[in-house]
C-alpha cells in the first residue's frame, strides 16, 4: 500500500503536519478521504503536491501565485507560455525587491557614515535624522 497517513505524509515531505492541515484549509491540497479508522488517507501524488508547493516556496512563489501554478496544472489547454509569464513576473518582483533594499541600505550607510559613534545619545545623527523628513538617496 503506497497510502499515508498525516504523520507519515509530514515526515516524508518535510513539513509539519500543520502545515498539511493549513494547506488542506487554503485548498492547495485536497481533503483526503478517511480510512475505516476515520484516519486521513494520502496518496503520492499528495506527497508530490507537497513538495511542489515546498520548492514554489523555496523560489519565492507566494501560496496564492503557487495556488495559480496548480491550477495551470491541472489545466488541459493551460500553456508553458503561462508558467514562464508567472516566472518572469516572479522575478521583476525579485528585481524591484532588491532595487529597494540596496536602496535602504545606502541610505543606512549614509546615516552610519555620518556618525562618529561618541557623543551622548541627544546629538546622535542616525536617531536625529529619523525623526526629519529629508529625502534619502532614493529620492535625490
Amino acid at each position: 500500500m503506497n497510502d499515508f497517513t498525516v504523520g507519515k505524509l509530514a515526515r516524508q515531505a518535510r513539513v509539519n503536519v500543520e502545515t498539511l492541515r493549513y494547506y488542506e484549509r487554503r485548498r492547495l491540497l485536497p481533503k483526503p478521504p478517511r480510512s475505516g479508522a476515520n484516519y486521513r488517507v494520502y496518496s503520492p501524488d499528495d506527497l508530490r503536491r507537497v513538495k511542489f508547493i515546498k520548492q514554489a516556496q523555496a523560489l519565492g512563489f507566494s501560496l496564492k501565485e503557487i495556488k495559480e501554478l496548480l491550477t495551470l496544472r491541472a489545466a488541459p489547454r493551460a500553456k508553458c507560455q503561462d508558467v514562464k509569464r508567472c516566472a518572469m513576473q516572479k522575478i521583476n518582483e525579485i528585481e524591484a525587491k532588491l532595487y529597494s533594499l540596496a536602496m535602504m541600505r545606502k541610505n543606512l550607510q549614509k546615516l552610519v557614515d555620518e556618525c562618529a559613534g561618541n557623543g551622548p545619545i541627544t546629538q546622535c545623527p542616525i536617531l536625529e535624522s529619523l525623526e526629519l523628513e529629508r529625502p534619502t538617496v532614493s529620492e535625490k
